[in-house]
């Protein structure tokens, strides 16, 4: 069960790194085009926002899997290896509390950016289209976090 979980949060991850990968080629193909024949793409910009926020919520998973999150080390690396786990669960805890949370309003600003229609300025783009990939990755946050209190817990 948690390789599989291992496997979807490293392939929502790549989906991250390929959306922000676009993002880059959007961005280089506008400023040759505003090089070569003076009018960049339009709304670049819009799509930098939506494809780096999106990109930003696909990493999260990974992050709290891998381990790689920030931490303060330096503040718990005199405490015995018990205390620092128990500092760690805490940590996990927290995580799936503000993920769930996050995931919880997240889901209330869905609903309310499909019901009043908000787009972009330029390209108008539904803006409620980023919010059911960060949703999924709030989830998996969740589920993530979720594995890492019990691989925590175990360790105490």
């Amino acid at each position: 069960m948690i390789a599989k979980i291992n496997k979807a949060v490293q392939a929502w991850a790549l989906f991250g790194g390929a959306l922000l990968v676009a993002v880059v080629l959007v961005n280089a193909i506008s400023i040759l085009s505003g090089i070569i024949f003076n009018k960049p793409f339009p709304g670049d910009f819009e799509l930098t926002e939506l494809g780096v926020g999106i990109a930003a919520f696909c990493f999260l998973p990974y992050c709290q899997l891998s381990g790689a999150n920030v931490s303060a080390d330096i503040f718990t690396s005199r405490l015995s290896p018990r205390s620092q786990h128990l500092l760690e669960l805490i940590g996990h805890i927290v995580v799936v509390l503000f993920a769930l949370l996050l995931l919880w309003r997240m889901s209330a600003g869905l609903l309310d950016y499909v019901e009043y229609s908000e787009i972009t300025g330029v390209l108008s783009i539904p803006l409620w289209i980023a919010f059911p990939p960060a949703l999924v990755s709030l989830f998996l946050l969740t589920v993530a976090a979720v594995v890492s209190v019990r691989e925590t817990w175990n360790k105490i």
